[in-house]
């Protein structure tokens, strides 16, 4: 059956399972007939689906259950926080709890007739845009939830105080808001620890703690986030001024990626994050494949050591698949050569290289106007010669490169240090017609004193997944080959700069396929 898939709803770890929610159109492989479905998994790779967790079926969700959050109370109990679209088309807040909370899957969800718990004309909120509930957090007696909205241009994330979690309160102020950012979806919001990668619960405050603060932002369709201060006392965010807080602002990901959520997961003592990846095709081409819709790879994410950005990395089980390993070291990348990783599986691979640049002195100038990274990229692209770089991986490459998705860095010399692009570029992807191919590229927030890049890539037969300089950026790119898939797609490391590339250290792997969303018996 034809079926489609979106935000990533609630993901949760109780009593030794782990719970993934998302908006899921079981009917078709179009926006529409929203459900949450809702799978488990015992090790974050091999998953089974059961029947969805929620639907539409009360006046207070009858024409929607949108995006939500999980919550586990101090007694072990699990609630769920949803958007709810009742029959005069306004956007409420409603719960759901377990049915059986022996069952050990959680198959089943009650919604309480005390439904919805927040209600938008009561606190004179825009019911049109009011939803995506977050993970709550205990501070000062009270529980607190953050619910996203809009008030004309303005991106909002409401603030909402309760002691039993059934009676809301809205808050005097919004935790946050910003101007010209338009409506916030799926917000979220979470402690970091000042230093070392080990993930927190969402009530832990302190001195040793910073808060990031994401939104997704439907105008764009994108996600940013800026990392700041709690201020406790007056329940406002403020984002440190290390980046913008607006369109230009800091993202998760800077490819195909949206409606993110994070969790704690306690069992690992890590943050995990979840982001949709939609499509590059058309609707015709996604109804004609019956899916639309994937998930990224989990990742971990933790405060960069400059306290000015994230850093994000694939979960450690995802290792688990790994299979036929292959390595290289010490190779020499000279202008214009494009050696080929042979030996596994390229259209379905984990690839963890170091680059070494012997010199900088040939670095290009960097050009102060030249604040877009994507439109850079597009302009120097993968084949245009520069000083240092282009230097990276072709994956998903046919035989004799017609297609293939470059996945490299640039290095420019700027006033007062080095200025580091990460590239992954679509346009030259596939030669089929009507895609969406876009040049996708981030700055990376990089020190060059070793002459040292790191790229890792996850390739899955139409996505690539890339993480740079140990996951200060990201990129995920959604491609479609015709002629690059399965047995004749090809991966191949390259340079085009005047500077000469040392592959310091390559390991490249084929991978296992896991189970994925097999339906559960009984």
């Amino acid at each position: 059956m034809s079926k489609s898939t979106t935000d990533p709803n609630a993901p949760m770890y109780y009593n030794g399972i782990y719970h993934f929610f998302y908006q899921y159109n079981p009917r078709g492989a179009v926006w529409g007939n929203i459900v949450w479905g809702h799978s488990i998994s015992k090790d974050l790779i091999n998953w089974e689906a059961l029947e969805p967790a929620i639907s539409p079926s009360k006046h207070f969700d009858i024409k929607g259950a949108w995006s939500g959050s999980a919550t586990i109370l101090p007694s072990n109990k699990p609630i769920i926080l949803y958007t709810g679209v009742d029959p005069e088309e306004r956007q409420v807040q409603n719960y759901a709890v377990p049915a059986n909370l022996s069952d050990p899957y959680l198959r089943k969800w009650i919604k309480p007739g005390n439904n919805p718990l927040v209600d938008p004309d009561i606190e004179g909120v825009n019911a049109s845009a009011f939803r995506d509930p977050t993970t709550a957090w205990w501070l000062h007696g009270h529980w607190r939830i953050l619910v996203g909205s809009k008030r004309n241009h303005r991106g909002i994330a409401y603030l909402y105080r309760s002691k039993d979690f059934i009676r809301w309160t809205k808050a005097k102020h919004p935790l946050h808001s910003a101007p010209h950012t338009g409506m916030w979806e799926c917000p979220d919001f979470y402690p970091v620890l000042l230093s070392g990668i080990q993930g927190l619960d969402p009530s832990v405050m302190g001195k040793h703690v910073k808060h990031v603060l994401k939104v997704s932002l439907d105008v764009t369709r994108y996600d940013y986030y800026t990392v700041g201060t709690y201020l406790t006392d007056k329940d406002r965010y403020v984002p440190d001024n290390t980046s913008v807080d607006g369109w230009a602002g800091l993202r998760y990901d800077y490819g195909n990626f949206y409606a993110s959520k994070t969790f704690f997961d306690h069992a690992k003592k890590r943050r995990m994050l979840w982001g949709w990846v939609n499509e590059s095709d058309t609707t015709a081409d996604d109804v004609k494949k019956g899916w639309a819709g994937i998930q990224t790879i989990p990742r971990i994410v933790w405060l960069d050591p400059n306290q000015r950005q994230l850093m994000q990395w694939p979960i450690e089980e995802l290792e688990s698949l790994r299979r036929k390993n292959v390595k290289m070291s010490h190779r020499q990348l000279k202008t214009g050569d494009h050696i080929e990783i042979k030996g596994i599986t390229a259209a379905q691979a984990d690839i963890d290289v170091t680059f070494y640049i012997p010199s900088l002195s040939k670095a290009e100038p960097f050009n102060p106007s030249w604040t877009d990274a994507q439109q850079l990229c597009a302009q120097k692209g993968s084949k245009v010669e520069g000083g240092v770089g282009p230097f990276g991986l072709l994956t998903l490459a046919s035989r004799n490169l017609e297609e293939y998705t470059p996945v490299f860095f640039r290095v420019f010399k700027g006033s007062k240090k080095h200025v580091v692009l990460l590239c992954s570029d679509a346009r030259s992807s596939s030669l089929k017609d009507g895609l969406y191919k876009p040049s996708f590229a981030g700055f990376v927030d990089v020190d060059l004193a070793d002459k040292k890049l790191s790229l890792r890539s996850l390739i899955d037969h139409s996505v690539v997944e890339s993480f740079g300089a140990g996951g200060k950026r990201c990129i995920t790119s959604r491609v479609y080959p015709t002629l690059a898939v399965l047995e004749n797609a090809h991966l191949y490391a390259f340079n085009h700069g005047a500077e000469t590339i040392m592959v310091e250290n390559l390991n490249a792997w084929s991978m296992k396929k896991p189970r994925m969303n097999v339906k559960m018996a009984g």
